[in-house]
């Protein structure tokens, strides 16, 4: 043993806590925004994490022998020596950040002052989306506050409702015969389509979901000037909750995984030239799409593989970490499993491609480490599942994932853990919350670890599954299959924990690592438990916007002054003790500023509208075209802990 012994219960308890409050005040001094402050706290977090895989091979693992225990030890041992090595290129890619804001002030700036915008065309990829979703965003990509452009509605369903509702509302629309392809075939087709009809040097791409905000071109046009810029992109942000969210009642104190993607990492990659696009509210320069031979279909993310090929002659893709357009998250738990499936199968498809970064030529080493931490990403997720599993293996089979005790796991595991937990939300601005970030990650853990196997066997041929959005959530929905799957790895825990104590070989004394996996189960327990909650899908209501503006309702005759609170297309809300003035089911109009005169009913929930289509079309505009907070953009552990107990005792 290389590592001394952890020494009495007291001495260790003091020391883990005294490491852990100096971790959490250290993240309240140090500001994330200053680069020595980043090297300071990343240095810090990633030698107590290489203190601890030195600890977990020195002093945690048996002989390598070809025995059943030793093998399994160094499975798990393998596994999350996996995670500890993406941890650690997490932190060093976080020591850099940058932000394009005033570049786009000043380019767009330039712009203004000579009058020379290029045009631009705007393709809208469609794939079986409903006119309430598909809608909003083909109205306000029309609405957008730029001249030369052109609105296309990329329809990969050849829907004729579609053609003619773009025939009305002044968007043109392509389609073709088939899928092949799938999105990037969409988006050669409509490429294609253009270059005969308006060939604009810009192409903004949006998915179908994603209402682009008035000003997105006029802030990301100017940063293609550079001439080394092949793309600029720009976050995802979402009107609704994700199902881990919604359903641990939380949107309004957690923040969905993505949002450390897109306004953490991203941002760092830009700084490394590594940024990459993320298939939605980009924009592209027609004639770099010409020297790579279009959007590449070679693999089923072709976003991530556009910015490839970008980089491998040369170009880069810039990243404008702005608002400037929303869409829709997915709304159920398996769109949303579905999603992380393709984008993990996508990451490991190009990773197998001959001219990919890990075996292609034209790539920097920069490039190259970055596109192998995507990929540990991914491989990150089966040691999730084996650390859900470890403690039920070793009551059941007597098998441990690691040989070591309570304190000496609190003395060497302990501080790198509060480490991570300080520093992730440190570097994050309060975007991560310990416990529900495990449960986010293990709640794909299980499907992304199904999807590496197959891809070992058959990374290729696997159609392309889109997300779907739309329908109606109105009902309690339970996900039986994922939830027996949580639920049992739940029940195997709390039994291993009995099992500990009724077996018959149960020992008459409980060792230091008998104490070690009682506890790891418990946690297993827990953590599990609450991806079972996850699995039922609690009702969503229809997506209303807080509005707070002043209007008038007519009713009777009479006209009085009154305050919207929330608003939809089809509904409104009273602030405080506004009276609609008339009986419920009884008609009368409300009076909205930069809309009209909408005729509406009252009910007891509020206003049911029932506007013109052109009122229809200016409402979705005003609605959908603005940036809004629907969702936390800040976690707060104690309100998640709160929709997380009422979630386990049924109250709501």
């Amino acid at each position: 043993m290389m590592f001394p012994s952890p020494g009495d219960a007291s001495s260790v308890l003091a020391l883990s806590f005294g490491i852990a409050l100096g971790l959490f005040a250290l993240a309240g001094l140090l500001r994330p925004e200053r680069a020595f402050d980043r090297l300071l706290f990343g240095a810090l977090t990633a030698a107590l994490i290489a203190t601890y895989a030195r600890w977990r091979w020195s002093d945690t693992l048996p002989p390598l022998t070809p025995e059943a225990g030793a093998l399994w030890s160094y499975l798990f041992f393998a596994a999350e020596m996996v995670a500890v090595v993406y941890t650690l290129l997490s932190v060093v890619i976080l020591l850099r950040f940058k932000d394009r804001s005033a570049e786009a002030d000043a380019a767009q700036a330039r712009r203004e002052a000579s009058g020379d915008w290029p045009a631009v065309d705007i393709f809208i990829c469609t794939y079986n989306e409903p006119r309430d979703v598909v809608e909003k965003s083909i109205l306000p990509s029309l609405a957008i506050d730029y001249g030369p452009k052109t609105v296309w509605v990329c329809d990969d369903t050849r829907r004729a409702w579609l053609r003619d509702y773009c025939e009305e509302v002044g968007a043109r629309y392509i389609t073709r015969p088939d899928n092949k392809g799938a999105k990037a075939g969409n988006l050669n087709n409509a490429l294609r389509h253009t270059a005969e009809r308006t060939n604009a040097p810009l192409i903004l791409v949006l998915d179908a979901d994603f209402a682009p905000q008035p000003d997105i071109l006029k802030r990301m046009v100017g940063l293609i000037d550079d001439p080394k810029t092949g793309v600029v992109q720009s976050p995802q942000f979402f009107f609704n909750a994700d199902p881990i969210q919604h359903n641990l009642a939380a949107s309004d104190s957690w923040v969905d995984d993505q949002r450390i993607f897109f306004d953490v990492f991203q941002p760092a990659k830009d700084a490394w030239n590594a940024a990459f696009c993320v298939g939605t509210s980009f924009i592209v320069r027609r004639d770099r799409l010409g020297e790579i031979g279009g959007f590449p279909d070679a693999a089923i993310c072709e976003d991530l593989n556009l910015s490839l090929g970008m980089s491998r002659r040369g170009y880069e893709t810039h990243w404008l970490n702005e608002r400037l357009s929303m869409g829709l998250s997915a709304e159920g738990l398996p769109e949303y499993i579905t999603q992380r499936t393709r984008w993990c199968l996508g990451t490991i498809q190009i990773a197998l491609l001959p001219d990919g970064p890990l075996r292609g030529l034209g790539y920097t080493l920069i490039q190259r480490i970055h596109f192998l931490h995507g990929v540990l990403n991914w491989a990150c997720k089966p040691y999730i599942v084996l650390m859900l599993l470890a403690p039920a293996v070793y009551w059941i089979a007597g098998l441990p994932a690691f040989e070591a005790d309570v304190l000496s796991f609190l003395r060497y595991g302990a501080p790198p853990l509060f480490a991570l937990w300080a520093y992730s939300g440190w570097v994050s601005r309060s975007r991560t919350l310990p416990i529900f970030m495990e449960v986010t990650h293990a709640i794909s853990a299980l499907a992304v670890t199904m999807t590496l196997i197959q891809a070992a066997v058959r990374p290729f041929g696997r159609p392309f599954k889109v997300t779907e959005k739309g329908g109606d959530r109105s009902q309690m929905r339970v996900r039986w299959r994922m939830a027996s799957a949580f639920g049992g790895l739940s029940l195997l825990s709390a039994f291993s924990i009995v099992w500990a104590f009724i077996a018959p070989t149960a020992p008459a004394e409980i060792s230091d690592i008998d104490y070690f996996n009682l506890v790891w189960a418990g946690v297993a327990m827990v953590l599990t438990f609450i991806c079972f909650l996850v699995c039922f899908e609690h009702p969503r209501a229809d997506l209303a916007f807080r509005y707070d503006a002043d209007a008038r309702i007519e009713a009777g005759g009479i006209s009085r002054a009154c305050r919207i609170a929330t608003l939809s297309p089809g509904r409104a809300t009273l602030a405080g003790d506004c009276e609609p003035g008339s009986a419920p089911g009884v008609p009368l109009v409300l009076h909205l500023p930069g809309i009209g005169a909408i005729d509406a009913v009252s009910d007891s929930a509020g206003l049911s509208l029932d506007p013109s289509p052109e009122q229809y079309r200016a409402l979705v505009v005003a609605l959908y075209s603005t940036p809004r907070d629907t969702i936390a953009r800040a976690a707060r552990f104690a309100p998640a802990v709160g929709g997380l107990l009422r979630r386990s005792l049924g109250l709501g």
